[in-house]
């Protein structure tokens, strides 16, 4: 089945329900427009589809390769990434004075939404350098940004992030790398790194490595964590390529899914390496990185369960077996069997409120940097704060939730390769683990970003939610209105309860123990939010006769079909927030062994 960009789709989650043209308000974004947000999507749908999609199987099969110290892509990659890069694709919401093209941070996620559907093995690769262009943008010195920014940012050169150590994970303080003052302004970088994305490939003659290491002097633990810039060949004052690095991939991994996708062991044997930003502050440089990765990441979950989704309902609608219930019909395709139709309309609705989180946060990212007063910055930077973990936390679990379901309505031919529904299931595991494990982002949620301005952000979308549901109640009637105002009310309680929890020195378990499901109550209520607003934006254009009758009156039902089978487990999700730390301390080792 091939790849369908849902350009229309995510047309409308821009600006009917993320609010991308308030940026426009601003000014700080003079070339951008509803015609080029549609002409960006439609270019970014023909690519995918053209390019992308017809190699995701094949380099599925094929994978990365690595032998004599050096790894080759999948067959058709590099020449893939190279027109990617020729279209300009790396530089969609970079600064014009780095080459990009200052569009909304928003509108690049949709585009990156169509590559991740399309290929994700494929898109991790230029998400980790628009990654590693915020974190220079920010942090780096005008040497780095004159010489390092332009060549990313055309796709001349690709990043990677560089993090983990075998006895390091997701503790970053117990990283043992270290970066030795050379004399000269560089350092020598030695240690080794694991899981490293596209740590190396051949689809360009450069990579800008953003490692984390310790100076000789720097205090332990994550507070003497510095970050340094290594390129594969060391780079010249005139900024062309010299000799080769000393580091190099020692090995790639054999993994469950994304197998076209290298994902690295580095040895760094005296690399020679830059310091970014200000020395043993390099944990919370890397956060700029990491935040743009988790929001990227968060996008990969939507792409990959649209995807999913696509195949599923291509498979139903062409699959025949039993009688339909609505025409008699025998032999009907089983996308007349009502559960197959249900379990479809639950995925298209779950997408489209993971699509809508993922955008609004973009939106608010925006808007943190470019909204004309400070008050009004800070506003929105605690929004983004907020939403970060739930866009990459919730989108991912939906990604793999509903490429399982994708299996499902396969049957036994789901669990069959050669359909393909199988590759979007192994391929969409990873997406809740790396860039943060959807833990530590449950953890994030409710450890930092709930609490960091006293409960604001929070309270301020459920005051927002509020308004919605009053507009709601003009479209519906009965549960569909009230599921919402009961998952609203859940949402507060929760909120409430945990900043209660979060003031006693004592609550510490019962914050933590209430985390999972916290964010993803938040998760649900919000997703339903996004759907609601979407629903009266299309009601809007049916009474206008703007648009497609159909499609819209779809915006309409989804919303219905979510309240029913999302939003009425909101009160379960409230029992699990208030179950408190004590039930697990009681469950140990020896309890849980039976």
């Amino acid at each position: 089945m091939t790849y369908r960009a849902p350009v229309r789709d995510l047309a409308f989650s821009l600006t009917a329900v993320a609010g991308i043209d308030d940026l426009a308000a601003t000014g700080a974004f003079p070339d951008y427009d509803g015609d080029v947000l549609h002409a960006v999507l439609e270019a970014a749908g023909q690519f995918t589809e053209g390019v992308l999609a017809p190699l995701n199987r094949p380099g599925d099969l094929a994978g990365a390769t690595y032998a004599n110290g050096a790894v080759t892509a999948a067959p058709g990659f590099a020449n893939a990434y190279r027109q990617f890069a020729a279209g300009g694709w790396t530089g969609l919401a970079a600064p014009a004075s780095a080459g990009g093209q200052a569009l909304p941070k928003a509108l690049e996620l949709a585009a990156y939404e169509t590559v991740h559907a399309a290929n994700m093995a494929f898109g991790l690769c230029p998400m980790l350098s628009l990654a590693a262009i915020e974190a220079l943008e920010a942090h780096g010195t005008e040497h780095q940004k004159t010489v390092y920014l332009p060549r990313m940012v055309s796709g001349e050169w690709t990043g990677a992030m560089c993090l983990t150590e075998p006895q390091a994970g997701s503790d970053l303080g117990a990283l043992t790398s270290t970066a030795v003052p050379n004399g000269d302004g560089t350092y020598s970088l030695t240690g080794q790194k694991i899981y490293i994305t596209w740590g190396d490939h051949d689809a360009t003659d450069n990579i800008v490595h953003m490692v984390l290491a310790r100076l000789p002097d720097a205090p332990a633990g994550p507070k003497g964590i510095s970050l340094f810039l290594a390129n594969k060949y060391l780079v010249k004052a005139d900024g062309t390529l010299g000799d080769r690095n000393a580091f190099r991939p020692v090995g790639i991994e054999h993994k469950l899914g994304i197998h076209a996708s290298p994902t690295c062991v580095m040895a760094y044997e005296g690399a020679t390496a830059e310091l970014v930003g200000r020395p043993n502050e390099g944990l919370a440089h890397m956060f700029t990185m990491m935040n743009a990765a988790r929001v990227g990441v968060g996008m990969e979950g939507v792409g990959i369960a649209d995807r999913a989704y696509q195949h599923a309902l291509a498979y139903a609608l062409d699959r025949r077996q039993g009688r339909s219930v609505w025409t008699g019909e025998a032999g009907a395709p089983i996308f007349d069997h009502p559960d197959v139709r249900r379990t479809l309309a639950v995925m298209k609705a779950r997408i489209e409120a993971a699509r809508a989180i993922c955008l609004s946060t973009g939106v608010a990212a925006d808007m943190a940097r470019h909204a004309p007063t400070d008050e009004a910055r800070g506003h929105w930077k605690g929004r983004e704060d907020l939403l970060t973990p739930i866009a990459k936390a919730w989108s991912t679990d939906a990604g793999v939730e509903i490429a399982s379901q994708g299996v499902q309505i396969h049957g036994g031919m789901g669990f069959v390769e050669e359909t393909g529904a199988a590759q979007f299931y192994r391929d969409a595991r990873i997406a809740p683990i790396y860039e943060g494990t959807n833990g530590i982002q449950a953890m994030d949620l409710v450890g930092r970003k709930l609490s960091q301005d006293g409960g604001a952000s929070a309270k301020a979308i459920i005051a927002e939610m509020k308004l919605t549901l009053v507009d709601l109640a003009g479209l519906y009637t009965g549960k569909p209105v009230e599921r919402f105002a009961t998952a609203i009310e859940a949402v507060q309680d929760a909120t409430l309860w945990l900043l209660d929890r979060k003031a006693d020195p004592a609550g510490a378990a019962d914050v933590l123990a209430a985390a999972d499901a916290y964010l993803k109550l938040m998760g649900d209520v919000i997703g339903g939010w996004m759907l609601a607003k979407g629903a009266l934006a299309a009601r809007l254009r049916l009474d206008a006769g703007e648009g497609d009758p159909v499609w819209l009156q779809g915006k309409i039902d989804l919303y219905e079909v979510y309240a029913a089978n999302i939003l009425g487990h909101a009160s379960s999700r409230l029992a699990a927030v208030g179950q408190g730390g004590d039930l697990l301390s009681r469950l140990t080792r020896e309890a849980l062994a039976g």
